[in-house]
């Protein structure tokens, strides 16, 4: 599974809208607040349509992000996670339960209670891997800095339990200074993947940025198994566009991968739709370069001596 995450080519399908993020999902899905009275139906519902979803991904896609319910459920009769291997698709875990307070323009995690709990049934049931969502609103220093030692500080936890943290620190796409923003996230990045121990293991999920590979010293630190790119409320074309001008990293999307998906689409048209949308994120997400093309390969050291950094 370490292997399919570090050097499979495709995208990562993030299938793990939370209480929060489901009633537009469904919207978007063709599914009214009406058709259900309260949070389990709700549930029962996107359920449905990741199941949907989960049938028709293929070898495009290198690993699936669950919501913390759907690993206790079945597709097609299978549980959720052995489904997904079944089909060469790592299955992974929402692991954090929402964001706290607004404070210093950045929203921390809530403390993760029972996470060594969760794991280690999460690890049982095939997961190999979390994911981990904060919210920066606004170029602070101090609240960025805060974000990014809370990921780490959980993402260590979660090495030690034996599997692969994505640290989400995600940059609302739509602030004024986000290009400011990113930058101060770039470097407190570094800082915390240098304090990294060798086997300390991580992937990052980062807001498509404003500055073309900017995040290509991530891409290349040892201690980085992949750097995911989110959609952050940008239709798929746009992503995807932006996407191409980013090397090394690969798409997860969430509403741009059900993007123009209905529920009331017979299987076949569904299907069909389906495959559009796999194929324009798989082709954004696959490397501009490779050494078969004749480019070197870009090194971490070699990065850093770039940027200026130690």
């Amino acid at each position: 599974m370490l292997e399919r995450l570090r050097s499979g080519e495709g995208f990562v399908a993030a299938l793990d809208q939370s209480g929060g993020s489901t009633p537009g999902a469904l919207a978007a899905y063709g599914v009214e607040a009406s058709a259900w009275a309260n949070d389990e139906e709700m549930f029962d519902l996107v359920h449905e349509m990741r199941e949907r979803v989960a049938r028709a991904l293929d070898e495009r896609c290198v690993a699936a992000i669950l919501f913390a319910a759907t690993m206790d459920k079945t597709f097609e009769g299978r549980p959720a996670p052995a489904y997904l291997w079944a089909k060469q698709i790592v299955p992974l875990l929402k692991c954090d339960q929402g964001l706290a307070a607004e404070e210093d323009g950045c929203q921390r995690m809530k403390p993760i209670e029972g996470l060594e709990k969760t794991l280690a049934r999460a690890k049982l049931l095939g997961i190999a891997g979390t994911k981990m969502r904060s919210r920066i609103a606004k170029a602070d220093e101090a609240g960025i800095k805060a974000v990014v030692q809370q990921q780490f500080d959980v993402a260590k936890r979660i090495c030690r339990c034996g599997l692969v943290p994505i640290i989400e620190p995600e940059v609302d796409a739509f602030i004024e200074d986000k290009g400011r923003a990113e930058e101060i996230l770039l470097n407190a990045l570094h800082e915390a993947l240098h304090a990294l121990a060798p086997g300390e293991l991580v992937m990052l999920k980062l807001t498509l940025p404003e500055v073309e590979d900017l995040y290509a010293s991530c891409v290349a630190h040892p201690n980085v198994v992949r750097v995911l790119a989110l959609s952050g409320g940008l239709g798929r074309a746009a992503a995807c566009a932006r996407l191409k001008r980013q090397s090394g990293m690969v798409a997860s999307f969430s509403r741009a991968l059900c993007e123009g998906l209905r529920r009331d689409m017979d299987d076949g048209t569904f299907a069909a739709a389906f495959d559009v949308s796999c194929a324009q994120i798989y082709g954004a997400s696959r490397y501009k370069e490779t050494e078969e093309d004749g480019a070197a390969p870009v090194m971490y050291d070699d990065v850093a001596k770039h940027l200026g950094k130690d």
